[in-house]
């Protein structure tokens, strides 16, 4: 059953109300494969340094090295347990930058029947598209399907870059970004109002976008366990339970509404952190406060790159074995002075108790807005 808000208005142009969700395959892993042929087929893991037998955690892994039970966020030394003949490599940020452009560069190419695309960047490898709604017109011919036009963007991507990518298709970013995962790997699924209830009605809640494992946990303490009661709960009791704003939005979820459009305004940070987890935990806290300092500097680096001060500092620490605290305050005046920032940084350590040895540090400075606030 669908809803009147769950289907886009009728529109004469045929390409109107689909989103594409375009997706890379293995990103991380898949670049460095690319720069390592010869590792191709073989289980990869990227993560920290690239030594399994230091502190540090998966970035990503390759296909091969999942099925060994290897994911992200999982401790190296972990994965080398799963999987003791995979290949372990650091991470190395600006190689994924460099990709992740000449994929966005290819995507915002793209025309659809003549007609430009906007693109919403989610991330260093995926994102929405959709036929620009100022576009006019159809271009001559019959109409190019979002299947075609999905099949051409996998090809140009890979032509471009070398990488593999799936794409999902839906009447809202909230079905296309459904069906990328459905397509996987290398493949095309569309997702709409009129399969939505066959395809996710039976499926767990956590399948949805947006909701995690301990919001599922919420709602299976209410006897939701599926997408299908999600989408038939109580609205009051969701509101009860979940609160006025974020039960109701559970629901719309769970029928897969969402109004939200392609947004293609540029992703403006409100803030930069840097962290490091420590090889041997740190019992001297005159070396906790100059570890402290030093994040602090290189955050300043970050937001002087945006040409932004920042407006409050705030810090992470993590102590053995994973307890871990935070703490932050706002500045008397914004700044980007590394000394002031640094000053502030570690003079929030007076508020942590020194009780025992610390295994991360974190410190982040949110920044002034931009002029005009933040368009999302």
């Amino acid at each position: 059953m669908t809803h009147p808000e769950d289907t886009p208005g009728a529109a004469a142009d045929p390409r109107a109300g689909w989103v594409l969700h375009v997706d890379l395959d293995q990103f991380i892993a898949a670049v460095e494969v690319l720069r390592r042929p010869e590792l191709a087929g073989r289980p990869v893991v990227v993560g920290g340094r690239g030594d399994p037998t230091e502190r540090g955690v998966v970035s990503t892994a390759s296909y091969e090295a999942r099925e060994h039970g290897v994911g992200s966020g999982m401790p190296l030394r972990a994965a080398a347990r799963r999987c003791p003949d995979a290949v372990f490599l650091p991470v190395d940020r600006p190689a994924y930058d460099e990709a992740s452009a000449e994929v966005m560069a290819t995507l915002r190419a793209t025309t659809w029947d003549g007609a430009p695309v906007v693109v919403e960047v989610l991330g260093w490898d995926e994102a929405f598209l959709a036929v620009d709604p100022a576009a006019e017109g159809v271009g001559g011919g019959t109409p190019t399907s979002p299947e075609d036009l999905a099949a051409r963007i996998r090809a140009a991507v890979l032509e471009r870059t070398g990488l593999h990518c799936s794409v999902g298709i839906g009447d809202n970013k909230l079905r296309a970004k459904i069906a990328t995962d459905l397509g996987k790997p290398r493949g095309t699924y569309r997702l709409t109002a009129e399969s939505w209830s066959e395809v996710m009605g039976d499926r767990p809640t956590d399948a949805l976008w947006g909701i995690g494992r301990r919001t599922a946990k919420r709602l299976a303490a209410l006897g939701i366990d599926t997408v299908a009661q999600l989408s038939a709960a109580d609205p009051a009791l969701l509101a009860a339970e979940l609160g006025p704003t974020m039960g109701p939005w559970y629901r719309r979820l769970g029928r897969g509404v969402d109004t939200s459009p392609v947004d293609p305004t540029p992703y403006v940070p409100r803030a930069h952190g840097r962290e490091e987890t420590f090889q041997a935990d740190l019992e001297d806290w005159s070396e906790v406060e100059q570890a402290v300092r030093r994040l602090a500097r290189a955050a300043t680096a970050d937001i002087d790159a945006e040409g932004r001060l920042a407006a409050r500092v705030g810090i992470k620490v993590r102590f053995r074995p994973f307890l871990t605290t935070s703490r932050s305050r706002t500045l008397p005046a914004p700044t980007n002075d590394p000394e002031v920032l640094a000053d502030a940084a570690a003079g929030l350590l007076d508020r942590v108790e020194r009780d025992r040895p610390v295994r991360l540090l974190g410190v982040r400075l949110e920044m002034v807005p931009p002029e005009g606030g933040y368009a999302r």
